[in-house]
Formats: C-alpha cells, sequence, structure tokens
C-alpha cells in the first residue's frame, strides 16, 4: 500500500501531470461558474484529448476538470442566483440572501473552503473505505434506493421556511413535471399535450434557470437597484475561512452525506447538496434564519457537493459502476489509456488508483485558490446597476437553457416556466421543493416500478427497506418534537 501510494504521488508530481491538472481545474473551474457550460458536456468535448495522453497524464487531467465544477460554480449561484450546476441548487437559498445582504464576499470566501475540505474528506473516504463499502453497496437494490427517494421527499417541509404544506405541495408539482414525456418503462408519451418537444420531457437545467434566475431577475429590475442593498464588500474572506472552521461538526457532517449519496449508484448527484441542507436545517440551532442568508445555508451544501465526488469514484473504481454521467465518460477515458475499473484495478494497478485520489486532493486545493483569487473582483458583480446586470443575466440564461438540447423550444420553455418561477415568487410559496421534487421524481417512478417487477410487495419488508423507512419518519416526526420543545422553553 505504502509502495503504491508512493508511487501514485510520484506519478501526479512529475511536471506535466501537474501542468495538466492545473489546466484541467482551470478549465473546469470556468465551464463550472457559467451555467450549460459545464459538467457533462465539457468533458465530452475534452474526452478525445484525453484519451490519447499518458495514463498519469489522463488522470490529472480528466480529475482536473471532473471534480472542480460545484467549487467554480458557486460563484453564479451567489452571486446573482443562477444555479451554475445541479450541485449549487441549494446553496442559492442562503448565498444570494447573503450576497444581497452585503457579504457575498463572505459567503463565497465559506463556500470555498468547505469545497476545498469536502473534496479532500471524500477523497480520504475514498482511500479508507474500497474494501470496506465493497458489500454495503452491493446490499443496495431498487427498493432501497426508492426508500432514499421518499427520504428525499420527507425533507422537502424541512426546507420551505415554516411552511411544510406548501413546500409538499411545491414539490409534488415538481414530481408531476418530471413526469412530463416519454416513459423509459411502457414506451407511453405523457402530458404532452401534442407537442413533440415536450416527448423527451423538461431538461433539469430549465427548471433551475426558471425557478431560480429569472424570477430574481424580475425583482431585481423591478426595484431598480443591485443585487446587494449594502454597498461594502465587508470582511469576507477572512471571516469566510473562520465560519467554515467554526461550523466544523456540520462540515463533516454533510461531507459524510454527500460521500453517502456519490456512492450509491444511480440515486445521483443530483439532490446531494439539497440532502446536506435539510439536514442542517434539521439539525442546527436557531435553523429559522436558514434561507435568509445564513453562512450554514452555503457550508452544507458546498461541503457535499465537492465530497460526493470522493464517493462517487468509489463505486466507478471499484465496481466500474458509474455513478453519473461525468463518471460514465470519466470511466471510457479510463479504458482507453489502458486502466481498468474493478477488482482487478485494485490489486494490479493500486499505484493508479492512489495517483486518482492524490489528483483529487490537489484539484481540490487548486480550484479553491483560484477561486480565493477571484472572490474580490467576482463580489463587486453585486454592486452593478440593475440595467448592466439583467440583460447580461437573462442573455446567459437563455444561451445555458439553449445549450441544454439545442431546440428553440427551450427558449419557450423558459418562458414558460419562468411565469411559474415567479409566481411562486411573488405568492410567497416555496420555490426549492419544486426543484428538489423533479430531481427525485424520475428516481422515484424507476425505483418503485423495479422493486415491483422484481420482488412484487415482498420488498417492503426487506431489512434496508425497513430501517429507511424508520429514518424517514424520524424526518417528518423529529422537527415537530423539536419545535415543541423550543415553545416549552
Amino acid at each position: 500500500m505504502l509502495d503504491a501510494a508512493w508511487q501514485g504521488l510520484t506519478g501526479i508530481l512529475a511536471l506535466e501531470p501537474m501542468l495538466l491538472l492545473l489546466f484541467g481545474v482551470l478549465l473546469g473551474t470556468w465551464g463550472g461558474a457559467l451555467p450549460g457550460v459545464g459538467g457533462p458536456s465539457q468533458l465530452a468535448v475534452l474526452l478525445p484529448f484525453a484519451m490519447v495522453m499518458e495514463p498519469f497524464n489522463a488522470i490529472a487531467f480528466l480529475i482536473g476538470v471532473t471534480t472542480v465544477g460545484n467549487t467554480g460554480n458557486t460563484f453564479t449561484s451567489v452571486l446573482v442566483a443562477v444555479p451554475g450546476g445541479s450541485g449549487a441548487q441549494a446553496t442559492v437559498l442562503d448565498g444570494y440572501p447573503m450576497a444581497r445582504n452585503g457579504e457575498a464576499a463572505r459567503a463565497l470566501s465559506a463556500a470555498f473552503m468547505v469545497s476545498m475540505l469536502g473534496g479532500i474528506f471524500g477523497a480520504f473516504v475514498l482511500f479508507a473505505s474500497l474494501p470496506v463499502l465493497r458489500e454495503i453497496v452491493r446490499s443496495f437494490g431498487s427498493p432501497e434506493l426508492f426508500m432514499f427517494t421518499i427520504w428525499g421527499l420527507s425533507m422537502l417541509g424541512t426546507i420551505s421556511s415554516g411552511a411544510p404544506l406548501k413546500g409538499l405541495t411545491a414539490g409534488i408539482l415538481g414530481v408531476l413535471l418530471s413526469t412530463i414525456g416519454q416513459d423509459d418503462k411502457s414506451g407511453v408519451i405523457r402530458f404532452d399535450v401534442g407537442l413533440p418537444y415536450l416527448w423527451d420531457g423538461v431538461s433539469v437545467v430549465l427548471i433551475s434557470l426558471s425557478i431560480f434566475a429569472i424570477p430574481e431577475m424580475i425583482a431585481l429590475a423591478g426595484r431598480k437597484g443591485r443585487v446587494a442593498e449594502i454597498q461594502k464588500l465587508g470582511s469576507g474572506l477572512l471571516q469566510g475561512i473562520r465560519d467554515a472552521f467554526r461550523h466544523w461538526w456540520l462540515m463533516i457532517r454533510c461531507s459524510a452525506i454527500g460521500v453517502w449519496v456519490g456512492v450509491l449508484p444511480g440515486l445521483g448527484s443530483d439532490v446531494a447538496d439539497w440532502f446536506a441542507y435539510a439536514h442542517a436545517r434539521q439539525t442546527e440551532r436557531n435553523s429559522e434564519s436558514f434561507g435568509r442568508g445564513d453562512v450554514r445555508g452555503v457550508i452544507a451544501p458546498e461541503s457535499s457537493n465537492n465530497a460526493k465526488e470522493g464517493g462517487a469514484l468509489i463505486t466507478t473504481l471499484a465496481f466500474g459502476i458509474p455513478g453519473s454521467t461525468s463518471m460514465a465518460l470519466l470511466l471510457i477515458a479510463f479504458v482507453a489509456v489502458g486502466l481498468t475499473p474493478g477488482p482487478e484495478m485494485l490489486t494490479d494497478q493500486l499505484g493508479f488508483v492512489f495517483s486518482i485520489i492524490w489528483a483529487l486532493v490537489f484539484s481540490q486545493i487548486l480550484a479553491s485558490a483560484v477561486c480565493w483569487i477571484l472572490v474580490k473582483p467576482a463580489a463587486r458583480i453585486c454592486f452593478l446597476p440593475f440595467y448592466v446586470l439583467v440583460p447580461f443575466i437573462v442573455a446567459l440564461a437563455f444561451l445555458s437553457a439553449f445549450a441544454a438540447n439545442f431546440d428553440i423550444g427551450d427558449l419557450v420553455a423558459l418562458l414558460s416556466l419562468s411565469l411559474l418561477g415567479y409566481l411562486l415568487k411573488t405568492f410567497g410559496w416555496p420555490r426549492a421543493p419544486v426543484v428538489l421534487g423533479f430531481v427525485l421524481g424520475r428516481k422515484m417512478e424507476l425505483y418503485l416500478w423495479l422493486s415491483v417487477a422484481r420482488y412484487g410487495m415482498e420488498w417492503v419488508f426487506r431489512p434496508g427497506v425497513v430501517i429507511l423507512f424508520l429514518l424517514v419518519l424520524g424526518t417528518l416526526v423529529y422537527p415537530v418534537i423539536r419545535a415543541r420543545r423550543a415553545e416549552a422553553s
């Protein structure tokens, strides 16, 4: 093990791999900061170049591109309420209010610190848990994954700022939106209202842009002001770093949640930040300040969305089972350069496994360093007048929507869904549950169908399902007990 760790370290620390790692980090951070540019689409474009590299060079470059997008997409999530990617949607809930309160630099600095530490935590778990988690992951089937989606839906009341019924209703709306299009299992076209465009369903990019970005820009134009109501940056950098270490236990818990979500193949990484955010709101004291600019609402999702990369690499390397589109593309590239993900890689190619772990650690450090350099210049975006910022952000949102499928119908859908988002904002309905319900809806339907098809109704009595059901009950009951204790005191 020590020889393999040293071999992996020296392989990555060579000049060419380190330069490629830095280049990959810069590309990944830039792609993450621009909605619709990063993620699988960026990786797919770069894949042919990586497939002709030497193994260490390919590992450095691809890990740099793949694992730092969630660090870069914090910029737009905090500054202009435009989620740069699926892993930064929950960050908007408290990051953007912090920017409006003149604390953009603090929010960004805290996010970059916990992103780095969460990513390193994920790399450590990747190193320590490959032998341990092998049997656990194999024991999870479609019934347990279905219960995980139910657990996620049970958190809707928690993230709804004192309006649990509205949150649940908004979540159901998100689930209904996820059923639009062709059912993969039966081939039936649902809720297409005669439009072929809807046969493929609605993109999650459109949902996040229309629910968060466009309504905020309409509101900003309506009040004819700036994002930040307080015209100062404040002691952001150092304060954000102190916040990260002051809430170290929250960071560790949410990093563990991110790793666990990443480990479960098929559950998807889109929900890691939501799970962490809901956990923080349930367990932290004085949680009534969440949603109004609480730095803990930034620390929780940002800790988890980078930590999940280590978890996703566990199943990708140990079993050859990618947990996301990005990991599937990464798997293709690894095979192309002569690596064989699976049990063989953990024995005959252990040095390359350690090189991936080291590359993951270095990429998180480099990405956070790059972003820290840009914090103060980026935070000044909050002080731009509305007539400069709004047209630019709306144009960026439309460009991101069109880039999802390169279909003009995406622009029409964005306008229609933006009306829904604006109405939700105007009438005080929680918007986050719509996005979470949409993300979980498709997975919930798939895993329920698979469970019934494979096990009939016997899946209900599986031990893992029973344990997760009790966890769901605890999630629903705990906030009520906590509220009554607070009233009694």
